[in-house]
């Protein structure tokens, strides 16, 4: 009987499970008294707050800085740590345990790209690398938010740096210095600030195997991995369309209008860089144009990259796809990137996760807004609320706090599910495949477009 259940754990059922025993864990630690500055948190409150935080998303019914005790941002720090590191590293720590052959192709195609099949061989080089660098890039980023947080906060800027430095790194979102729900909107116009969080969220969000690749390449573009170039590239491009867009979108908004064009170029890069799946913000969402709140949503959709901190169908899916698009469009058989060419079995599986990812946005959309009054909740809000917590993202428009429990619990399970990823929590709950036989099913035709 044991070892039926033993051959019946999975990679990503480890991986799932995993993940749900931590969240059970750190709700009842958040639920502690000593958690709370008040001595109590409402089970669903705690719930969603731990499920936040592992899943690095920054959504929360609460203000952090004040709901909070410090042993309470404690846990919420290390859930985010944990949970910031954990998809790659876990896969990566269960690796050294399997055999080379212990994962079939389309399990390996299906992981975050950060360890294949050709990188097996280096798996704890990899875990060493991940650890070094995350450490290395925190203290960096806490190091430099020290200067402004130090002469405005005393000896506890210490403490504030490092929490806003794993924080950004994550992906996670949470801040403690927005005491109002403001976030970081007292230093929209601080470049050492803001641009620290942003490259943060960027080092993160690019993922680990590109770090990798880049200090193997030693910085040289010609040696880099195809994926690589995919990562940096369409990462560079979301950033700068982004930036511009959000630069045209928002000129006119009254936020900015004692701002030069170089704070306001600032405040654009902030909104481009944060929508990609981290939950700070100088620039309130709530007050966003409609063009800047739907290029928002658009940017959270897509998310950051595969194997990364950040959540979202991830770059490489949305590249895979748009390349697709074009080669229908242009008659083309093969889906070609740059010099190569793109396996149509892969863009099959990224049409999946596209559509499994927009399946979910709508059906959770529908149900808040059935469930929810329209005096509480308008579509739009709702959406970019649903939107975000699916990408793991964490901004809001100030929504979260004044949902149902049944709401919430909508949004608890679209961020599992957004960190966890629906491809892995699909193959978790995948049955051993039969074996198919010889005999295929007649093909006929359907009309499309």
């Amino acid at each position: 009987m044991l070892r039926k259940v033993k051959r019946r754990m999975t990679v990503w059922r480890y991986l799932a499970l995993g993940y749900f025993l931590l969240i059970s864990v750190g709700t009842g630690l958040l639920m502690l008294p000593v958690a709370s500055s008040d001595g109590s948190t409402a089970f669903v409150d705690a719930l969603f707050t731990a499920t936040s935080a592992l899943c690095v998303t920054g959504l929360t019914p609460v203000v952090t800085g004040v709901h909070w005790t410090v042993f309470g941002q404690v846990v919420i720090l290390c859930l985010i740590q944990t949970g910031g590191l954990g998809f790659t590293t876990f896969v990566t720590v269960l690796l050294l345990a399997l055999k080379r052959n212990a994962l079939g192709l389309y399990a390996r195609t299906a992981m975050v790209q950060s360890v294949g099949e050709n990188k097996l061989s280096g798996v704890k080089k990899l875990v060493k690398r991940i650890f070094l660098g995350t450490f290395v890039f925190e203290l960096t980023g806490a190091l430099l938010l020290m200067i402004r947080f130090l002469p405005r906060y005393g000896a506890i800027g210490v403490y504030y740096a490092f929490f806003h430095a794993i924080s950004a790194f994550c992906n996670a979102g949470f801040d403690i210095v927005g005491l109002s729900g403001q976030s970081l909107s007292d230093y929209a116009t601080d470049p050492l600030v803001s641009l620290t969080i942003c490259f943060l969220i960027i080092l993160g969000g690019l993922g680990f195997c590109v770090w990798g690749d880049v200090t193997d390449s030693k910085g040289n573009p010609a040696k880099f991995q195809f994926y690589t170039k995919i990562a940096l590239g369409g990462t560079a491009l979301l950033l700068a369309c982004g930036t511009g867009l959000f630069l045209l979108f928002e000129r006119d908004n009254p936020l900015y209008e004692s701002y030069g064009f170089g704070e306001k170029l600032l405040c654009s890069f902030f909104n481009a860089t944060t929508a990609r799946t981290a939950g700070f913000f100088t620039t309130d969402p709530s007050r966003l144009s409609n063009s800047g709140c739907l290029l928002m949503i658009i940017l959270m959709f897509i998310g950051a990259c595969s194997g990364s901190t950040g959540g979202g169908i991830k770059v490489s899916t949305f590249i895979v796809i748009f390349m697709g698009m074009i080669s229908v469009l242009r008659g083309k058989k093969d889906i070609t990137v740059g010099r190569r060419r793109i396996d149509s079995a892969l863009m099959n599986q990224a049409l999946a996760i596209f559509a499994a990812y927009l399946c979910l946005a709508v059906t959770a959309t529908l149900i808040i807004n059935t469930v929810e009054p329209d005096s509480v909740a308008s579509f739009s809000a709702v959406l970019f609320e649903v939107v975000s917590a699916l990408g793991t993202v964490g901004l809001s428009m100030s929504l979260t706090p004044s949902l149902s429990a049944a709401s919430k619990l909508i949004l608890v399970a679209l961020m599992y599910l957004g960190r966890v990823g629906v491809l892995t929590f699909a193959l978790a709950l995948k049955r051993k495949k039969r074996t198919e036989t010889a005999a295929h099913r007649p093909i006929d035709n359907v009309f499309i477009g």
